[in-house]
């Protein structure tokens, strides 16, 4: 089996940032996938469970009502790994081009005063949210993006060097 794009990151590397995962074709358009990176893989506690459930659904509220993005957005949700979130737009922009999008969002989680959307009616697990961590993670995140504005590794994704077999297997699958 072809290993998926996002496994070729060099998880070792990844810093918090703003990355481009992959550029897809659908319907004749393109599609961007961006990994909005909070925390550094296996080096660092992941995020609080109930506090990314809260930050994904402020986040995804924000993002679908900002008046200049709101018609790009396809996608926001959290990674499985619980170290950041993955982000879907229509058209293929640089992650710096979206970092105001992003800094404007983290920034907004500290207006909250109630998670939206968290009701038995809106959502799936409604009792698992913690707005206060939520706030304290999208306030940590958005000074590290503010910290690190010049800094070019916040948008470059570090890609692994894998070993390929004989057979041309890669080394991990081999």
């Amino acid at each position: 089996m072809e290993l998926i794009q996002s496994f070729s990151v060099d998880h070792t590397k990844i810093i918090p940032g703003i990355f481009t995962s992959r550029i897809d074709m659908v319907g004749g358009d393109k599609v961007t996938t961006y990994d909005i990176r909070l925390k550094k893989p296996n080096r660092e506690p992941v995020i609080d469970v109930a506090a990314m459930h809260s930050l994904e659904h402020i986040i995804a509220t924000f993002l679908r009502n900002d008046p200049e993005w709101k018609d790009e957005v396809i996608y926001w949700g959290p990674m499985g790994c619980l170290t950041g979130f993955y982000l879907i737009l229509k058209g293929n922009r640089s992650p710096r081009e979206i970092y105001g999008l992003l800094l404007a969002a983290f920034k907004d989680v500290g207006k909250a005063d109630e998670v939206p959307g968290a009701t038995a009616v809106n959502c799936g697990h409604y009792l698992m949210h913690n707005l206060g961590m939520a706030k304290l993670y999208a306030s940590e995140f958005a000074d590290y993006l503010e910290q690190n504005a010049d800094n070019e590794k916040i948008f470059e994704y570090p890609k692994s060097e894998r070993l390929v077999t004989d057979d041309g297997k890669h080394f991990y699958d081999s």
